[in-house]
This record gives C-alpha cells, structure tokens and sequence, in this order.
C-alpha cells in the first residue's frame, strides 16, 4: 500500500530535512510553513478536508495555481514565491523516491522557472542614529540590562537574528581577548571579537540572572531560562527603534529589525577601512559577492572617491590636486604596460 499524504509529509518534516540532508530546526520550520501554505491551497482547492487529501491532487497545474495565488492574494514578493518553489521542489523529489509513479510531476516541478527579482533594498542606520539609540535605552527596569546588551551584540557582531536566539553562555569567552562563537547558516561557526562596553553589557546581564549561570542556558531569555526566539528579538527591536524610524528627515517607512543591525555593521565596518573579505568572514557570508553588496550602497564613500578624481578647476591648488601614485615609478610601470 502507498503511504498516505500525512505520512509523507510527517517523514520528509521529520526525517528527510533534519536527519537526511541535516537542516536546522529553523530551516525545517520554514519547509513546515511553506509546505502548510500549499496543502491549505489543495484543500481548498479540491473542496476537502486537509486529512482527505490525496496524492493525485498534487498536480503540475494545482502548482503552477498556488505560485499564482502567493502573488496575486496573498501579494507575496518574488523573493517569497521562490523561496515556496524551493519548498515544492524538495517535497516533489522527496515524494518521487517514496512514489515513483509521481516521477514525471517531480520532474515539471523542477522544471518550474525561477521569477527574477531585484535584491532587496538594503538599509542601514547613521552612526549618530545608533548613538541616539543606545543613548535613549532605558537604564533601569526589568529587562534594561537585557536590552542594551541585546543592541550592542547585534551592532557589535552583525549577527543574524537566529544566531542570537541560538547563542548560549557557553558560546562566549570573556576573558582578555574577548569573543564570542556564532553558529550561522551552514552549519558553520564563526568566531567574533568583542567590544569592551559589549563584554560590560553581557557580563552585568549574567551576574543579575545569577550568580553561576548554566552554560548551556540561553543568554537572551524572557520569562527565567526561556530563551528569546526570534520573534521574540523582533519584539524588543521595533520597541526601541520604532521612536527613531519617526524622527528622521525622511521617515523609515517600514519598522526596523535586527536584520538592519547586521546592515549597519557592515557598512559601518567598511567606512572605518576594513578590508571587504575581513567584513565577508566577520558576517559569515558565503560569497564574497554578498558583502560586495554594502560596498555599492555606501554613498558616502562613492562621493568621498569621486572627490578624489576630481579634475583641478583653474583657481584651485593644482599641486595638492597630484594624485600620490605619480611618485610610484613601479605603479607608473605597470600602468603603462596595460
């Protein structure tokens, strides 16, 4: 006998993604959301119960409808309707090795194209917009020393928001050289250095919570040991940073995230004059072409290069206007030789 629906679904969430291909928790919970969209879709689709559905419902068209659907009702990004194609495509491969005979389905869902859409606006806050932040958190109340040292981790490592929810006491090293491991996309971890008002944050947090905390305990909690989610981090962020969307001279029209820590890091790095491919390790980022991404958006440093090929006007000093690379007689070289 095929197996039916749900016990397919139950052993590609429950086996296939975390066991076979070794996903994390977060990533399986995203499959499990993408996945629950379209069997609600087919359920009222084909005017049954969820538990009644069956295989032959899952078509190359009820597919093709779902994707639809995500853009036109639910007014869904690209982005988002790509990332559910994804979710269909593993679930259809996945359901062609347990029921061969839905190979060819499988093999048009593979098939589907990927829509093309632009990389999302990337967005990031002034340095004097992050100072007004921290300056304006509230010093005392009950979760005071929780906040302030959640802004100056994110700030301070650009981690990804499920980086912090996962980060344990365990991850951190405080001692002289202080730092702290991030376990990031991948499976990968990543070690970054500590600034000292971030080890002075975190290290007040711990000694309130108590006064030997479990290394194994969440460092970011809300109720006891409950560690924060990334909901939960969401929450605390917008709470803080809602006033400062308001007040700009062109108000943010969208509420500020952890995301745009991580934003603001990297350009903020890459401002000071750190080198790109440090900036690409100290984000975890997997393609260079990623980090690139905050080199294009930095205005500032576009205009302050475009200052320096200026061409001298007639009442300026000429003499100061020399670029420094005529005295490299090997660069003048190599120059010629292009």
């Amino acid at each position: 006998m095929s197996p039916s629906v749900g016990a397919l679904v139950q052993a590609f969430l429950a086996d296939e993604l975390p066991v076979q291909r070794g996903l994390r928790p977060a990533s399986v919970k995203a499959y499990r959301d993408g996945l629950r969209l379209f069997l609600v879709f087919v359920s009222r689709d084909v005017s049954c119960r969820l538990t009644q559905i069956s295989r032959e419902a899952f078509t190359l068209d009820r597919v093709l409808r779902f994707l639809h659907d995500l853009e036109t009702t639910r007014h869904n990004h690209r982005r988002t309707r790509n990332h559910r194609l994804t979710i269909l495509r593993a679930f259809f491969e996945f359901l062609a090795r347990r029921c061969p005979e839905y190979l060819a389905v499988a093999q048009q869902v593979a098939a589907i194209a990927v829509k093309r859409a632009p990389p999302p606006e990337t967005f990031f806050l002034e340095r004097d917009e992050v100072e007004t932040l921290l300056r304006r958190l509230p010093a005392h109340g009950r979760h005071a020393l929780r906040d302030r040292a959640l802004f100056l981790l994110l700030y301070n490592t650009g981690a990804r928001v499920q980086e912090i929810a996962d980060l344990r006491i365990e991850h951190l090293d405080l001692g002289p050289q202080p730092r702290v491991r991030l376990h990031g996309k991948g499976d990968k971890w990543r070690v970054c250095p500590l600034w000292s008002q971030t080890v002075d944050a975190i290290t007040r947090l711990l000694r309130e919570a108590c006064s030997t905390p479990q290394p194994t305990r969440a460092l970011f909690t809300s109720h006891g040991t409950r560690a924060l989610t990334r909901f939960g981090l969401y929450k605390i962020v917008r709470r803080h940073t809602d006033p400062l969307r308001v007040q700009r001279a062109a108000p943010i029209g969208r509420h500020v995230g952890p995301h745009v820590f991580r934003h603001t890091a990297a350009v903020h790095l890459l401002e000071a004059g750190v080198d790109v491919n440090v900036i690409r390790g100290w984000l975890g980022h997997v393609s260079l072409e990623t980090t690139n991404r905050y080199a294009e958006i930095n205005t500032r440093m576009k205009e302050a290069a475009l200052r320096l090929c200026e061409p001298p006007t007639a009442d300026s000093d000429s003499s100061r206007r020399t670029p420094v690379w005529r005295d490299d007689q090997a660069l003048l070289a190599w120059l010629a030789s292009l």
